[in-house]
């Protein structure tokens, strides 16, 4: 006999999947008018929310990808010029991840996008089932780490 729990927890799980591929196919939509993938602009994101930058690794442990994809992806991205790789006073082998001047203006116009979408897709949700969900993402991502 299946507990409830197991097949609720086995529904979720299913639901974060089909909502994760839909995610990644409206930040596409939203990304490629400025000739980015979804991909490319998680990568900005996370770069943008740390403030200071942060080394490979960091970008990949926010997204949840491993390292060698994150770092493909930035190395491409520095060369189109969208980030930049710094001295890490931290770290002499692992250098910062930054935006640079160019990326710091994708990522404002990302925002542009962003933001109204955002809103527009909780428009009919009360913030504390946010909440709640993101709590619950927050304790099953620290479970699974």
């Amino acid at each position: 006999m299946y507990s409830s729990k197991r097949v609720l927890f086995l529904d979720l799980v299913l639901s974060l999947f089909r909502l994760n591929g839909l995610l990644i196919a409206e930040g596409d939509s939203m990304a490629e008018k400025l000739g980015l993938t979804h991909a490319r602009w998680k990568v900005i994101g996370a770069i943008a929310l740390s403030n200071s930058g942060l080394t490979v690794p960091g970008v990949a442990r926010a997204l949840g990808q491993s390292r060698q994809a994150v770092q493909r992806i930035t190395d491409v991205m520095v060369a189109d010029g969208l980030l930049e790789y710094v001295p890490n006073p931290k770290h002499k082998r692992s250098s910062l991840v930054i935006l640079s001047p160019k990326g710091r203006n994708v990522y404002t116009i990302l925002r542009g996008v962003q933001d109204p979408w955002a809103v527009d897709a909780t428009e009919d949700i009360p913030t504390e089932e946010l909440e709640i969900g993101l709590r619950l993402i927050h304790r099953l991502i620290k479970k699974f780490h």
